[in-house]
């Protein structure tokens, strides 16, 4: 395993997300195994984390189990990550964001491949045969770590947090956490320089969603790397992170215009995605610190410049929150003065309307105020959707060559699907269905309100056409007969799945990487079903998740460890009965028989071909 060792001596253990590092040792330890423990004990709470003090000082690692002192190893030349400067300033930030940006807007589909590729101008300067790997939480880190390395930035970064009161799992606690240790990574003596791929490797190793989970304002322990911000087209920006309590992070690359905010994050299978803020990013309590942060500005402080203008030694600081002229708590509290006590309280004012949450971060990144174009915005979400089915399919033909399919059935679920370790966490897709569930019964939503906005006249719709309903029924129609997408069935052949037949199969989607590819895509067909080889165990297993497949809610702090039996009994904790609508053409009342045909393309079987995400 990787070490990371504290000054004083004490060994550095955290919990980490997406635990099967493509191939790597991994220890897992702390968050998974204390939820585990309590669903097999029945017990209500676990103890947090035994806060260490001291700061983490970053050693090289020469073998999986071994930690040498810097002053006794020598980094070798293309892995020395040589400080140069003391400070990150306004000129580093901005090409940071850029650095963001050009990944975002590439068609990289890995993080390995991201940093390989033309979009980083950084790559030629690379040992050859490194590979680079994160999940949604390491990107943020990933990214800021590799940018400084390249740049001879200072970087530091939590690397030991634990929960404010009481947590079965960090990544969850309900008060949210603070930070007992951080890792500074500095050379100790002159040439002792840090090893870049080391660090990367640390981040693998330490960070964990539970490290964006702090309430703003001053907290107990030491400062988190990042901080809230105000909702502001200046604060959020390119490298701004977005982090979704319900355990997922994601990174800003791109603020547009008209106030669409878009973003990367990846997932434990090192598949890198893009999509655009909205609903699938829950708002929650303060101390959950659901939101917009940015990084926290970080300088060295009594270090020492060698020969050859390198620093070493000294300590890195962090600039407190009375420093950061765009930290804000609004997108807890809202913008009205005296702020709301309780989150749910909270008001967001625009020019003296209130408006929802996600409609006023829209607004406010805006440049100047946002018209709605109810043909375009439904087009670009259709788009979006069928780019989501997309990344969906690149990660079940991983799992699937990963052979998960062709293994034998547990007995018993994770203790959480949603949030877990080995196998499961890599392969399996309940979060990323989730949230694509989420992403459609927003579609259905959003086109209800642009409906009610016409008939009130709203002068925010910018729509000057004489029937919307049938025009939004319209390009529905277009950008979902354009959209295909392709499966590799368990014979071989590529399956094709219409956009509105993947919608209507939605809540069938298998989550379970156990499961052979027809499954996984909720076949139900005879005919479709006939390659898949699963036999009556599987297939009662993937009948009794229907009602875990029916919620869009992520809920991380239930006991999920069920057999097959008490999937059937519907115990608490099991789903819903029912799924959430999506039909957006019968929403619209223009759900003819001709448009149904139109958009249902029947399923067919021929030699398989690569297919990516549609372009805007």
């Amino acid at each position: 395993m990787f070490v990371v060792k504290f000054r004083h001596g004490v060994l550095l253990q955290n919990a980490g997300e997406g635990l099967s590092r493509m191939a790597r040792l991994k220890t897992w330890q702390g968050a998974a195994f204390a939820l585990g423990m309590v669903c097999a004990f029945n017990s209500t709470t676990a103890g947090a984390d035994t806060p260490h003090p001291g700061t983490a000082t970053m050693a090289p690692v020469a073998s999986g189990a071994e930690t040498v002192d810097p002053a006794y190893y020598q980094t070798p030349e293309g892995f020395r990550w040589r400080i140069t400067k003391t400070a990150w300033t306004e000129s580093d930030e901005r090409a940071f964001g850029e650095f963001v940006t050009a990944i975002g807007e590439s068609d990289c589909r890995t993080f390995d491949e991201c940093l390989k590729g033309p979009q980083n101008i950084y790559r030629a300067s690379d040992p050859k045969g490194i590979f680079f790997y994160a999940d949604c939480a390491d990107l943020p880190y990933a990214l800021r770590a590799y940018f400084a390395w390249k740049n001879g930035l200072p970087f530091s970064y939590a690397s030991g947090v634990a929960a404010v009161g009481r947590s079965k799992d960090l990544r969850y606690s309900r008060h949210g956490n603070y930070v007992y240790a951080r890792t500074d990574v500095l050379p100790r003596v002159e040439g002792a320089y840090p090893n870049g791929r080391t660090v990367l490797n640390a981040i693998n190793n330490v960070i964990s969603s539970a490290m964006f989970r702090f309430a703003p304002g001053e907290t107990r322990g030491q400062l988190f790397d990042f901080y809230p911000v105000e909702i502001s087209r200046e604060a959020i920006r390119p490298g701004t992170v977005i982090y979704d309590p319900n355990g997922h992070v994601a990174v800003v690359y791109k603020v547009e215009d008209d106030g669409r905010i878009l973003f990367i994050d990846s997932h434990p299978d090192n598949s890198l995605t893009r999509g655009s803020y909205g609903k699938r990013f829950v708002r929650a309590s303060a101390p959950m610190g659901a939101g917009f942060k940015n990084w926290r500005p970080v300088k060295l402080v009594g270090a020492t410049q060698g020969a050859d203008g390198t620093w070493h030694g000294g300590r890195i600081e962090l600039a407190p929150d009375s420093a950061l002229a765009d930290w804000s708590d609004e997108q807890f509290f809202g913008t009205e003065v005296p702020r709301a006590k309780q989150w749910v309280g909270a008001r967001f004012v625009y020019k003296g309307e209130v408006l929802d949450y996600y409609d006023y971060v829209r607004q406010a990144v805006a440049k100047g105020d946002v018209a709605y174009d109810p043909v375009k915005e439904t087009r670009l979400m259709v788009r979006e959707l069928c780019d989501d089915l997309h990344y969906r399919a690149q990660s079940i033909d991983i799992a699937v060559k990963a052979g998960l399919n062709i293994r034998a059935q547990p007995a018993r679920l994770p203790d959480n699907i949603y949030g877990t370790s080995g196998d499961w966490e890599t392969y399996s897709t309940p979060s990323r269905d989730a949230r694509l569930k989420t992403s459609f019964v927003e579609l259905r939503e959003r086109t209800l309100q642009f409906l009610a906005m016409g008939e009130a006249g709203d002068p925010k719709l910018a729509y000057d056409g004489g029937d919307l309903a049938g025009d939004l029924a319209q390009v529905y129609s277009e950008e979902a007969g354009a959209c295909e997408v392709i499966y590799t069935a368990s014979n071989g052949e590529a399956r094709r799945l219409s956009f509105e037949e993947a919608r209507r199969r939605l809540f069938d989607f298998s989550f379970d990487p156990y499961h052979c590819p027809e499954l996984r895509w909720g076949a139900r067909d005879g005919d479709e079903l006939a390659t898949c080889p699963d036999g009556a165990t599987k297939r009662a297993w993937y009948d009794a998740q229907q009602r875990l497949r029916n919620q869009t809610e992520r809920t991380y702090d239930v006991c999920m460890g069920f057999t097959l039996t008490e999937l059937r009994a519907g115990v608490p904790g099991s789903g819903l009965d029912a799924p959430p609508e999506t039909d957006v053409l019968g929403a619209i009342g223009t759900d003819t028989r001709e448009q149904q045909e139109a958009q249902d393309r029947p399923v067919e079987a021929d030699t398989p071909e690569p297919g990516g995400p549609s372009k805007p």
